[in-house]
């Protein structure tokens, strides 16, 4: 039988770990999307306008922009002219897709593979004491919901989650393999920490399976309701996508339901 733990006693992701998962979600998106086909850069994913190329296109504006934040910069003056009806956070990320419209996929998994690691130098590269201050809201008022805005947690949660998330999403709209390992299983732990530092309902036991799952306790005390999913849809769900696998939720239907309105960042 699993055991269960208190999810609030899961360790943050050190800086050590982050370069490891960094690097092994890398290989795991670029690996994926070597595989896919002419026709599956073009199918609609569960980000609304956006097609799997898009999807990409966005990632590798993220990793150019972490040594080169006037880019970033740039793009949000932009959106705030050419998105005026969306966040910045949205527009920016519009942004980005808007300065590759014309480039195919299989060339965008070259940029990727050619941003991301200078994205992830800089990063580890900022002193750590510049990490903890820096605060993201400062560009994206959006950033104040997150349980730590700083430079730090963009380095050791958010920008592999965000990369990670994609990598489902891309799965799910070209049916290519989601191969899953350790690393996927940390960052499924952060997001579960992320909940549990959010979470004032009664006490609920979250079972997930498959490789990245776990068996974790969000609050004190005997659970008033039980979660049971295969970990990936559970993030999905956490993420706020469509629901897509089974989620199965026993006990008071009012836990319950504060269950499935639980939102994480990704």
């Amino acid at each position: 039988m699993a055991t269960t733990f208190y999810a609030r006693t899961i360790p943050r992701t050190s800086a050590a770990r982050a370069r490891e998962v960094n690097e092994a979600e890398l290989r795991a998106v670029l690996t994926m999307c070597r595989e896919l086909s002419d026709e599956d850069w073009h199918r609609p994913t569960a980000c609304d306008g956006w097609t799997v190329r898009d999807m990409l296109a966005h990632v590798v504006g993220q990793y150019e922009e972490l040594p080169r934040p006037w880019v970033a910069l740039r793009r949000i003056r932009r959106a705030r002219r050419t998105h005026p009806h969306l966040g910045p956070l949205d527009g920016h990320n519009e942004s980005q897709i808007a300065d590759r419209s014309a480039v195919p996929g299989p060339e965008l998994i070259g940029a990727l593979a050619h941003f991301a690691p200078q994205g992830l130098r800089a990063l580890r590269r900022m002193p750590a004491a510049a990490r903890r201050r820096v605060r993201l809201s400062l560009l994206y008022p959006e950033a104040k919901v997150l349980p730590d805005d700083s430079m730090d947690y963009l380095n050791s949660v958010l920008v592999t989650r965000d990369t990670w998330m994609h990598r489902v999403d891309i799965s799910d709209a070209t049916g290519a393999g989601l191969v899953l390992d350790a690393h996927d299983r940390e960052i499924v732990d952060q997001v579960v920490l992320d909940l549990s530092l959010a979470w004032t309902a009664p006490a609920v036991e979250i079972d997930l399976g498959g490789p990245a799952g776990g068996n974790r306790l969000l609050g004190i005390g005997t659970p008033a309701a039980t979660l049971r999913a295969d970990a990936i849809v559970f993030a999905r769900q956490v993420s706020g996508r469509p629901p897509r696998g089974h989620l199965e939720l026993d006990g008071d239907p009012e836990v319950r339901a504060a269950l499935t309105a639980a939102r994480v960042v990704f």
